[in-house]
């Protein structure tokens, strides 16, 4: 105890032979403890000194510096004539700690049932309180008050008015302000100039700033970063790197805070070499020791594909941090090393780290990206058992890994999840159920979804566009592309790849013509690779493979693997071997590891019999060791997924669901069906071909269902490869044969089998 301490404690030890000036003087004191206020309150209490002015405020404002709300609202509760000063104490304490509804109450309290007028010292805590809540309509009404009562010309009152205006995002109302305001120091003109960073207005902040210098306020650190900061939020990243390097140049040094706003923004340019000179800046003047620093850094490297760097950053931390595991994942992850994102994660949360819901919520993004559909759904489950709460941002990353695999139930959890918490009418959100809903089978609820947003943005049009274009509703696709143009929403290239998809899943060429030309000629953009990929789709289904390859040709671009891919596929539908030939050639150029491209030659040659050029083909993926992607098929049964491979006999109902498989085949040859063995691409005999189709993965999954659902149930399956012609007449007839409604989803669209007919038409 010091000295002082001990004088004081000595004072409050003899209160009864002590005077008010004395008491005064001991609560004013700054090592007076709430032990020693509680002491002091007792005395005037005991002494009859409770209705002294000074003696209640100095003992309220100290309650309130130590967070004794309770206590200082009792005081407040026994004054029986409090002032203004008495309130604005509290008032003030209030909003310091970010308790901004209670300072609100209390003015309220202060201004209806005591009737006294606020003051200039009042209105600065009452408008944080407004910005802090978000208030602007009461905000709005204090400013009123305050005009009213002639404080509004105050420069604190305009100051903080000025920071409740940007705060709930009225720039041009805090614009309007700001140019009234007669004293305009160095924070007003930073605070409106970072505001126009964060919208991305670089002339505005131009301006600002050069206006700023002309009436002699100069720049400090804290201007700088607010514009480094907002053009990097606004994604005006090279304006972010132009300020710093303006700001060096011009003799400020850099802090942590302009290091850790900068970062980000190389990181998004992906500009390695200044990114390598601002990390040697780092260790130079000794910020490798600021987390939000070491964070940045390790944030920039993940973008630049430098996962060594990253890696190294990462590991040579003298303390672990939150923020950093979370960018050292994310970093993993963004770079396709999910696996080892898993593993570190694991291992993080096997260690005891305390790991938040941007850690769990960047794990289930990373899962969901990278077809760990699985992971990410156990990991959703797992933050609830550990009681992290799932946020906005949560919900829109574990949704698509419930659409991929047509985890409908999962998906419907997430739905009422996001209900009970609020925030299901987020735009993100309502985009990633309208998505979900769609890939699951049900574009009924994606609709009803989408129906049922408050407001709705380019996402979410674009989200119900693909749900229909994938279901093959080309008419109500070009509908919803149509409504939104009149609703004032301008397409972007997603919406015309969504209307140019629905077109060519229906073969419809003159529709998909107008389309495509109308992107230059009506909407002024010009057509990206997706949009000549779907024409040539298009064009393929039929049959101008001629007339696909001449578009190829006069492409204003080099076509890429997309576009090739979509002439070699046509070539396989119509066994077109020459250009089939063609397509391949470039395909291997441009993907010479996907081993897709050398299926589909392959399987081009074995329909026309070309057994010695299917051999060399195969031979060739040999040498160069790849394997043919497995037929895998997804099915959802009592909220469980169910994964069955080709030709699996591992799986524990395997006997049981080939015996219902040869049951069904019997009953459809009986009625004249015979199997399509063409669809076989194998040089073997027809009794073995016959056996082959029998082992495809969306047969075994439809099979599977039939055994373990209720007679007349629906059944939806997802397949990773495009259905096959046998497979599909099969789906029909099971599907009239068993009564029951069959959505099966492969890479091209869904197919609704009902009553022995598919939505695709059979054109597909």
């Amino acid at each position: 105890m010091t000295k002082q301490q001990q004088a004081l404690r000595n004072v409050f030890d003899k209160f009864p032979h002590t005077n008010i000036n004395v008491i005064l003087q001991c609560l004013s004191s700054t090592t007076t403890t709430t032990c020693h206020a509680r002491q002091a309150h007792a005395h005037i209490l005991k002494t009859g000194l409770s209705n002294h002015a000074n003696l209640t405020t100095k003992l309220l404002s100290l309650y309130a510096n130590n967070h004794c709300f309770h206590e200082a609202s009792l005081i407040l509760d026994s004054v029986s004539d409090p002032n203004v000063f008495t309130f604005s104490t509290l008032i003030h304490a209030y909003s310091k700690l970010s308790r901004f509804a209670d300072a609100l109450r209390l003015f309220s309290r202060m201004i209806s049932h005591a009737r006294l007028l606020p003051d200039a010292h009042v209105f600065p805590s009452v408008f944080k309180a407004c910005a802090g809540l978000r208030a602007f309509k009461l905000g709005q009404q204090v400013h009123s008050f305050a005009s009213v009562s002639g404080f509004a010309l105050d420069s604190l009152v305009q100051s903080s008015l000025l920071h409740l205006y940007l705060k709930c995002d009225r720039l041009r109302d805090a614009h309007n302000l700001f140019d009234k305001i007669a004293q305009r120091d160095v924070v007003t003109w930073s605070a409106l100039i970072a505001s126009y960073s964060r919208r991305g207005c670089i002339h505005e902040v131009e301006q600002l700033f050069y206006e700023m210098r002309s009436m002699g306020v100069e720049p400090n650190l804290v201007s700088w970063n607010g514009m480094i900061a907002g053009f990097n939020h606004s994604g005006s990243y090279n304006e972010a790197v132009f300020v710093f390097q303006k700001m060096h140049f011009e003799g400020f040094q850099p802090d942590g805070s302009s290091i850790s706003s900068v970062l980000p923004a190389i990181g998004n340019l992906e500009d390695l070499v200044l990114g390598i000179q601002i990390h040697g800046y780092v260790i130079k003047q000794g910020f490798d020791l600021d987390k939000c620093v070491v964070t940045a850094l390790i944030d920039m490297y993940g973008k630049c594909a430098c996962t060594l760097e990253m890696s190294q950053v990462f590991h040579d931390m003298n303390e672990m941090d939150i923020g950093a595991c979370n960018a050292f994942i994310t970093g993993l992850s963004r770079n396709g090393q999910v696996n080892d994102a898993l593993e570190v994660f694991r291992k993080f949360k096997g260690q005891g780290m305390e790991l938040n819901v941007i850690s769990w919520t960047s794990m289930i993004g990373s899962c969901s990206q990278n077809g760990k559909d699985m992971e990410a759904l156990e990991l959703f489950r797992e933050m609830q058992v550990v009681g992290v709460k799932p946020n906005s941002v949560t919900i829109p990353c574990l949704l698509p890994a419930c659409g991929n695999i047509a985890a409908l139930m999962h998906g419907k959890a997430a739905h009422c999840f996001s209900l009970r918490r609020g925030f299901s009418n987020d735009v993100y959100v309502g985009s990633a159920l309208i998505d979900m809903y769609a890939n699951c089978g049900k574009i009924q609820l994606s609709r009803l979804c989408f129906e049922k947003m408050p407001t709705t943005n380019l996402v979410c049009w674009n989200a119900i566009m693909g749900g229909y274009a994938m279901h093959g509703k080309a008419k109500e696709t070009m509908e919803i592309f149509n409504l939104m143009q009149t609703n004032g929403q301008k397409p972007d290239f997603i919406s015309f790849t969504c209307v140019l998809s629905a077109c060519s899943q229906n073969g419809l060429t003159e529709e998909g013509w107008y389309y495509f030309n109308s992107i230059s000629q009506e909407h002024n953009m010009e057509a990206r690779m997706e949009h000549y990929a779907c024409m040539v789709t298009l064009l393929g289904r039929v049959g101008k493979l001629e007339e696909a390859y001449s578009m190829i040709k006069t492409m204003p671009f080099e076509p890429d693997a997309c576009v090739w891919g979509a002439l070699l596929s046509s070539c396989r539908v119509h066994s077109n071997v020459t250009l089939g030939e063609i397509a391949a050639r470039e395909l291997f150029k441009l993907e010479p590891s996907n081993p897709g491209n050398y299926i589909l030659l392959s399987n081009i040659y074995a329909s026309e019999g070309k057994w010695i050029e299917v051999d060399r083909v195969r031979n060739m993926m040999k040498s160069l060791g790849l394997r043919k992607n497995p037929g895998c098929s997804w099915i959802e049964l009592k909220n469980k997924v169910h994964m069955l491979l080709a030709g699996d006999k591992s799986h524990p109902q395997i006997d049981q669901i080939i015996e219902k498989l040869d049951k069904l085949s019997m009953e459809m040859k009986k009625l004249g069906y015979c199997p399509n063995t063409d669809f076989v691409l194998q040089d073997v005999e027809e009794q073995d071909k016959e056996q082959i189709l029998c082992g495809h993965s969306e047969k075994l999954a439809v099979v599977f269902g039939l055994l373990n659902t209720s007679p007349g149930s629906p059944l939806r399956v997802i397949k990773n490869l495009r259905i096959c012609g046998d497979c599909h007449a099969v789906i029909k007839f099971i599907s009239n044969f068993e009564g029951r409604e069959i959505s099966v989803r492969d890479t091209n669209r869904f197919h609704h089998f009902k009553d022995g007919v598919c939505s695709c038409g059979d054109y597909w």
